[in-house]
């Protein structure tokens, strides 16, 4: 879990705690903001955190980025974190109107909708180009990143379509990257049929595989550049890191309908979700990025501007609750 503020830093300082019962005894921080990383966390290590926040009388603001964990096979182990965590938080933060209006059907708060910034830094947006310029010219690559196979992906039901679409376009290339505990015998996440279904598809000459370890940033922005289409294969999830740094550096998203990855940022749409699969929304979609090629990416402006409101919308927050009682003060 991390605990921090973000600028201004004379507001509030920067809190890494190694367990959340002792977060607010070790700062005075004015304000406790609870971001990301808290999946690992049992629900009664962060009740003891809200119990001594309260104590003390210091407003928690929590931002939720997942009603569905991708992380997690199943939805409860989540939500228990969350059913400690949002209705004690004084100030609820989610990236979507979709997610905010979620939040408030489920436990009668109401978030407060900041958008997702950039991923990729801002000198490397503006660097962005030169990758897919050393391609061979003609060719389309589709890519498909299968990491390490985290619970909320789905490959084995999307790969035939989307193999047998991209053999059908002239000049495409489906690229298919996953991580060597994955796709090697003997990795803690191999799924036997998948590997063996990428093994032959490669062997055929239909999939450009490529297995490594993760990708430190710098070779994960190149591998993303260098893609005209990235395929996101998850069947559950609310919203996508991976989105942002693909609109970072220019590569145009396939994006399942579960979640609210529609509402981040443009992308284009196949039906895919914990109940079903249409094969013939991703042929549309791939083959609508193909004929048309269209551009959804933002542009460094965009991204500094959007960083700029986003830093202006918390620090706003913030100063909101410095010096008010929080709504859940002790005696209060």
């Amino acid at each position: 879990m991390t605990a921090v503020p973000v600028p201004p830093p004379s507001l509030l300082p920067t809190v890494e705690p190694t367990a959340p019962g002792r977060l607010a005894a070790e700062t005075d921080a004015g304000v406790v903001h609870l971001r990301d990383d808290i999946d690992d966390r049992d629900p009664a290590e962060l009740a003891e955190l809200v119990a001594e926040l309260r104590r003390r009388g210091t407003p928690l603001v929590v931002t939720v980025r997942h009603l569905r964990h991708p992380h997690h096979e199943r939805p409860d182990e989540h939500d228990r974190r969350l059913d400690v965590l949002v209705p004690a938080a004084d100030v609820v933060v989610t990236l979507t109107p979709g997610a905010a209006a979620q939040i408030e059907e489920r436990w009668g708060r109401p978030a407060r909708v900041i958008p997702h910034p950039h991923v990729v830094p801002l000198d490397r947006m503006a660097a962005r180009g030169a990758v897919r310029s050393r391609r061979p010219g003609g060719e389309f690559r589709v890519g498909l990143h299968l990491r390490s196979l985290r619970p909320s992906m789905d490959p084995m039901a999307i790969l035939p379509c989307l193999v047998e679409t991209v053999a059908a376009l002239r000049g495409a290339v489906l690229q298919v990257n996953g991580h060597r505990d994955a796709l090697v015998p003997g990795g803690h996440r191999v799924d036997p049929r998948l590997s063996c279904y990428l093994r032959s598809s490669a062997e055929r000459g239909l999939v450009d595989l490529r297995v490594h370890d993760p990708l430190p940033d710098a070779q994960l922005w190149d591998h993303i550049e260098e893609l005209d289409v990235s395929v996101l294969p998850d069947h559950f999830g609310t919203h996508s890191r991976w989105l942002e740094a693909c609109r970072d550096l220019g590569t145009t998203v396939i994006a399942p309908t579960c979640g609210f990855h529609a509402q981040q940022g443009p992308v284009l749409s196949y039906l895919h979700d914990e109940a079903r699969f249409v094969p013939e929304s991703l042929v549309d979609a791939v083959r609508g990025a193909y004929e048309e090629r269209p551009d959804l990416s933002c542009s460094v402006a965009e991204r500094r501007e959007q960083q700029a409101t986003v830093t202006r919308l918390h620090e706003h927050l913030y100063r909101d609750l410095v010096g008010h009682p929080p709504r859940h003060a002790a005696g209060g």
